[in-house]
């Protein structure tokens, strides 16, 4: 497999070096940490926002930090949870008088990481709290989680969460919001190919040329049930249908929509399944008021997609709207 990699080593900090250059009025890098944070940040009329999680998921996380979004990222190598001193150092410099909020992923060396770093910073008698998503139906359990994975639905969460931290809000209403946007937000994904870490230099799995991984984790992880290739509208109705049937989604509800490249399929072919999963929608009554299509949280290289549905209110509709500026631009 080719790729743009010197020593696989460094390839996460000049990753971090290469968004900070991109962006040097609004990000700043701090290589001890792996950190990449606001250069307005910490504020004091303002709870921080932070998240860690492996790098490879990109645009998720570091690509979203900035306004409205996340104020910090500070994650560990490919596939890799931080470690803790780096969850514990980027807690300290962006320490405000309002508060931390840590966003974790659900996967067992990120809570163990994210639970040390907010217990010794409340220690320092920081203000700290910490914030689970687990929005994967795919499996209940796997040997990366302590329950459901974390997965494309954390976009929502950080957008959430990052409007009203901006709006003012206090820590224990962060929380709040959170948990409520995590709770109606459910996603499914799948593979077509496996992804090629860049220290492996070699796809981390096996898939035949008439092969497809449903349920598949955002590291590689099994899903549910390795099947024979499908159509695009087969694919989508599967993924769609085990989403929906989840919370459930019902006719009248009002969802967002997201359909989520997983790093290795044309923008085209993300289209062509989100068209298919609005009209499925349609046609049982759930009513598609706001669309995502693109990448949001990635698996490296992967030949896949997820599809994520939120059930919308006044409230995180109204989240959901408001301005955000991260590194991330198409123009």
């Amino acid at each position: 497999m080719k790729k743009f990699v010197n020593d696989p080593k460094n390839y996460v900090p000049e990753m971090l070096r290469g968004i900070a250059l991109a962006n040097p009025d609004t990000l700043k890098y701090v290589p001890e940490y792996n950190l990449i944070m606001r250069t307005d940040a910490p504020r004091d009329d303002k709870v921080s926002i932070v998240q860690g999680s492996g790098s490879g998921h990109e645009p998720a996380h570091v690509m979203t930090v900035g306004k409205g979004m996340l104020d910090a990222a500070c994650p560990g190598d490919v596939f890799a949870a931080p470690p803790m001193d780096y969850v514990y150092e980027t807690t300290k410099l962006l320490a405000s008088e309002k508060g931390v909020l840590l966003l974790v992923n659900n996967y067992t060396g990120d809570r163990m990481a994210f639970d040390m770093s907010q217990e010794m910073s409340q220690a320092d008698g920081l203000t700290v709290r910490t914030l689970i998503i687990d929005d994967d139906v795919a499996v209940k359990d796997s040997t990366y989680t302590v329950g459901r994975r974390g997965v494309a639905g954390n976009f929502f969460v950080m957008k959430a969460v990052g409007a009203a931290s901006e709006q003012g809000a206090d820590l224990d209403e962060l929380v709040r919001i959170g948990e409520k946007v995590n709770s109606v937000t459910r996603t499914m994904g799948m593979a077509l190919t496996a992804c090629t870490p860049p220290a492996k230099g070699s796809p981390l799995f096996e898939l035949g040329a008439d092969e497809m991984e449903m349920g598949v984790g955002i590291h590689g992880e099994p899903g549910r049930s390795r099947e024979k290739l499908a159509s695009a509208d087969e694919i989508i109705d599967q993924m769609l249908e085990a989403v929906r049937s989840d919370l459930p989604y019902e006719s009248g509800d009002n969802v967002a929509l997201m359909i989520n490249g997983l790093g290795g399929t044309p923008i085209s072919e993300l289209y062509l399944l989100y068209g298919r999963a609005h009209q499925v929608l349609t046609d049982q009554g759930i009513n598609v008021r706001r669309n995502y299509v693109g990448e949001y949280c990635t698996s490296l290289d992967m030949a896949g997609a997820s599809v994520t549905l939120v059930k919308l209110d006044d409230e995180i509709d109204g989240l959901l709207s408001a301005p955000a500026e991260i590194a991330v631009r198409v123009f």
